[in-house]
């Protein structure tokens, strides 16, 4: 079977289709694509980078394209959207407080209080048993503090955005979605957050990025402008190299859901622009498919 349709079918039967799909959950429907206008565009991986992505187009219910989508990585803050929907749907009365601006700018302390209240690792056992997540799992249990050592795919986190934009309650996917189309140029630690698909492609688009491994200070602090101022077992996951990963929802209607997940070797102006770069090809990619 081609690498793409295996692949389309693994989301497809991970989550209910968009709304006027006519296949329910645990069934899929395969559709003839028509032929591309024009020949695909070739995707570079830049030097020094370690990539998986995977877009998924949610208006031909398939995946257009796609590298390494089983590749697991550390989270980062791309993790935070799990938190999100764990709070979100196990609470009450969720504490916006912390969940808009952990959403929003990537709040860390935010982050960390609700991974706490939620349990830590217990968090991502429920919303991977709930998503039917294959790559995703709690950080090592030495440090089941820190959430930003989850381990995650280009594919499960693809999942992840079908989850909130298809099945979750209109309550949760509008909380979530509505933080994620503000996301602030600035994350509260003072990193730009605008790279990868904000800098690399148009608008519109909701992001949830996530970065690791640059030191706790930004080497050029973030402006406000967007701009710098001067499956098988569980594979390893690479907990030395730096990661940057870019994801969220691109065009119209959330046609799109791209993720990218990288490691990097770089020094962070040099790895943002090589996520950069990369995320506009793999958009320019997904749209000759």
């Amino acid at each position: 079977m081609p690498r793409l349709l295996l692949v389309s079918l693994l989301l497809l039967t991970a989550c209910s289709t968009a709304p006027g799909g006519d296949a329910a959950v645990g069934r899929t429907t395969v559709e003839k694509a028509a032929p591309a206008k024009t020949a695909p565009k070739p995707v570079s991986v830049p030097s020094g980078v370690t990539t998986g992505y995977v877009v998924y187009d949610r208006l031909q219910k398939k995946v257009t394209v796609s590298r390494n989508v089983h590749k697991r990585f550390r989270s980062a803050s791309v993790v935070k959207l799990m938190i999100a929907i764990d709070h979100l749907e196990r609470v009450k009365k969720p504490n916006l407080a912390l969940l808009k601006p952990m959403l929003r700018v990537s709040d860390d302390d935010a982050a960390t209080r609700l991974w706490s209240l939620g349990g830590q690792g217990k968090i991502i056992q429920r919303v991977a048993a709930k998503l039917k997540l294959t790559d995703s799992g709690p950080p090592p249990a030495g440090k089941p503090g820190f959430w930003g050592y989850t381990a995650i795919s280009a594919l499960d986190i693809a999942k992840v955005y079908r989850y909130i934009l298809e099945q979750a309650s209109p309550t949760v996917r509008n909380t979530i979605m509505g933080q994620l189309r503000q996301a602030g140029p600035c994350g509260s630690d003072g990193f730009d957050q605008y790279f990868g698909i904000p800098r690399g492609v148009a608008k519109p688009w909701a992001v949830k990025q996530g970065w690791s491994g640059y030191g706790s200070i930004p080497p050029v602090r973030c402006k406000g402008n967007g701009a710098a101022a001067s499956y098988q077992a569980p594979a390893p996951v690479d907990f030395a190299n730096a990661v940057l990963h870019t994801t969220g929802v691109v065009g119209a209607g959330d046609r799109y859901i791209e993720v990218i997940l990288t490691t990097q070797t770089s020094r962070w102006s040099d790895s943002v622009t090589k996520i950069t770069r990369l995320a506009r090809d793999v958009h320019r990619a997904a749209l000759t498919r």
